[in-house]
C-alpha cells in the first residue's frame, strides 16, 4: 500500500456539554495540526499516489472552512460535541469530497488533527 500525507493546521473556538469534559464545557480555543493520508494499492500512470499540491490545495480549503471560526456558532454543528475526533471525520470527508478521492483510484483516507505533542486523535475510512 502505497501513501502520501500533507499537512496544515487551524484554530477554532467551541465548547461541549457533559460532566466529562470538565472545564472544556466553557467556549475555549484549541489549535490542530492536520495530518491527511491518502492510499492507493498501486501507483497511478504517472507514478504517483495523487498530486501532492491538489491535495495540499484542497486541504488548505477544508481547513479555511473552520480555521478561526467559533464552531458553537455553525449551524451545520449545532447540538454537536465538536471533538477532536469528530473534526478529523469532518476533515477527512470534506477532503474526500473535494478532490474526487475514488474517482482517483484512491482506496482510504486518515485524517489526525493533533492537539499538541502528546494527545491527537484519528479518523480512518475505506474509500
Amino acid at each position: 500500500m502505497f501513501s502520501v500525507t500533507v499537512r496544515d493546521h487551524m484554530m477554532v473556538a467551541h465548547s461541549f456539554r457533559g460532566g466529562v469534559f470538565g472545564p472544556a464545557q466553557r467556549l475555549h480555543g484549541a489549535t490542530f495540526v492536520v495530518d491527511a493520508t491518502l492510499y492507493r494499492p498501486e501507483l497511478d500512470t504517472d507514478g504517483i499516489v495523487v498530486d501532492i499540491g491538489l491535495v495540499t490545495g484542497e486541504l488548505a480549503a477544508v481547513v479555511a472552512g473552520l480555521n478561526y471560526r467559533n464552531l458553537d456558532g455553525e449551524p451545520e454543528f449545532t447540538g454537536v460535541n465538536t471533538s477532536t475526533e469528530f473534526l478529523a471525520k469532518v476533515v477527512a470527508d470534506r477532503l474526500v469530497d473535494r478532490i474526487g478521492a475514488r474517482e482517483r483510484g484512491l482506496t482510504r483516507v486518515s485524517v489526525t488533527l493533533h492537539e499538541s505533542h502528546v494527545a491527537w486523535a484519528t479518523y480512518e475510512r475505506d474509500l
